[in-house]
C-alpha cells in the first residue's frame, strides 16, 4: 500500500511539473514586421556623416549610418543600426533585442557584444553567429544585411 501511495504522489508531481512547464512567453512568428517602438527602417541622420552615402572606389558608401528593419523572431524582435565610416563598419548598434524574460536577457547580454565583434571583424553580415542564441543571431543577421543593402555595402 505504501510503495503504491508513493507511485501514485510521483506521478502527480511529475505531471504538475510538466503541464506547467512554458517553454516561452512570446508566440513562434518570425520575419520582418512592424514592431512597436521600433526605430523606421532605412538610412538615418548623421551629423558626423555625408548626408547621402557616397560610393567609394569599392562601391560602399564612405559613410552611412543605416537602421535594419525589425525582425520578428521566435523570442522576440532584432533590431540594429549599422554605421559606415571610411567605407568600412564601424559600429553595430542593437536598437531592439528579444527581453520577455530574464532568460532572454542573460542570453542577449552575452551574444550581442559577440556578434558586434565578428561583423566588424568579418566586415559583412556573413558570420558564425552565437551557439545557445542562434534565433538571436539569425535575427540579428537579418536586419543587419537588409541595413548593408540599403546602404549599398557589398556583401
Amino acid at each position: 500500500m505504501r510503495r503504491i501511495t508513493m507511485a501514485i504522489m510521483t506521478t502527480i508531481a511529475a505531471l504538475v511539473l510538466l503541464f506547467s512547464y512554458r517553454t516561452s512567453t512570446s508566440g513562434p512568428a518570425t520575419g520582418s514586421a512592424t514592431v512597436a517602438g521600433a526605430a523606421p527602417a532605412g538610412v538615418v541622420d548623421d551629423p558626423q556623416a555625408d548626408p547621402t552615402p557616397t560610393p567609394a572606389a569599392t562601391g560602399a558608401p564612405k559613410n552611412a549610418t543605416v537602421n535594419g528593419p525589425a525582425v520578428q523572431t521566435r523570442w522576440g524582435p532584432v533590431q540594429v543600426q549599422v554605421k559606415i565610416t571610411g567605407g568600412r563598419i564601424a559600429d553595430v548598434v542593437t536598437l531592439i533585442q528579444p527581453d520577455a524574460n530574464n532568460r532572454d536577457v542573460e542570453i542577449n547580454s552575452r551574444a550581442l557584444p559577440i556578434l558586434r565583434t565578428q561583423v566588424i571583424d568579418a566586415q559583412s553580415a556573413h558570420i558564425d553567429g552565437v551557439s545557445g542564441a542562434t534565433v538571436t543571431s539569425d535575427g540579428y543577421v537579418e536586419s543587419l544585411q537588409a541595413a548593408l543593402d540599403t546602404a549599398g555595402f557589398p556583401s
